[in-house]
């Protein structure tokens, strides 16, 4: 057997590629998305009133809020997966979000009256928006993790941090489709409360599960 055939005998009997970091990202995350979203619609479900809320601006504005988080966040995380990756400023993520949440506040205040202010603030559901937000967060939490070990992020802490921050507000998103409160009050206030929480959880999950 000549040389280059040994060779290339050796290749093809030797290990697959691995998936390509892209690839694989969008393989996991096609299956969570939509088991995220199975989840919330067997365990709560779109407000019976969603017609009517549609017609709103305050209940529309409460994805645009969330969304404007969790594309960037996510979409930073799976870049915090490559080894090489060296973002100087992570938070720069949360610049569109704040400032679109600050100007529903000003609205918010401008059009209620002050003495309503601390009943849509508190809301009807503020106790339960703290705990369906991090339930609604766990597959996609699970699934940005399971797409970083499948990397080499240069720094774990920092990507499990901003795959929570992902995660809470995909979260918070299915919440959103759920939450009767539509008050940037109450969203800035509980929904930045649950996100934050699963932010954390993320950022102390990173070390553990992301060393390599």
């Amino acid at each position: 057997m000549k040389t280059n055939d040994l060779i290339a005998a050796l290749v093809a009997d030797g290990p697959k590629r691995a998936v390509p970091q892209a690839r694989y990202a969008a393989l996991v995350l096609a299956v969570a998305l939509p088991l995220a979203a199975a989840i919330f619609l067997i365990t709560l479900h779109v407000r019976p009133d969603i017609a009517l809320a549609l017609g709103t601006v305050r209940f529309p504005f409460k994805f645009v809020v969330t969304l404007s988080l969790a594309v960037p966040a996510a979409a930073l995380a799976l870049r915090l997966g490559r080894p090489d990756a060296t973002p100087r400023r992570p938070a720069i993520v949360l610049a569109l979000p704040l400032t679109l949440l600050a100007a529903g506040l000003g609205f918010e205040a401008a059009t209620i009256p002050s003495d309503a202010w601390a009943a849509r603030w508190i809301g009807s559901n503020a106790l339960f928006c703290l705990f369906a937000i991090p339930f609604l967060s766990l597959v996609p939490l699970a699934a940005i993790m399971l797409v970083l070990r499948h990397g080499a992020p240069a720094d774990p802490r920092l990507a499990g941090l901003v795959g929570g921050l992902a995660a809470g507000a995909i979260g918070a998103t299915l919440y959103a489709a759920h939450c009767p409160d539509d008050s940037p009050f109450f969203v800035a206030t509980w929904y930045a409360i649950a996100i934050g929480g699963v932010t954390l959880v993320g950022r102390w999950l990173g070390p553990r599960l992301l060393r390599w």
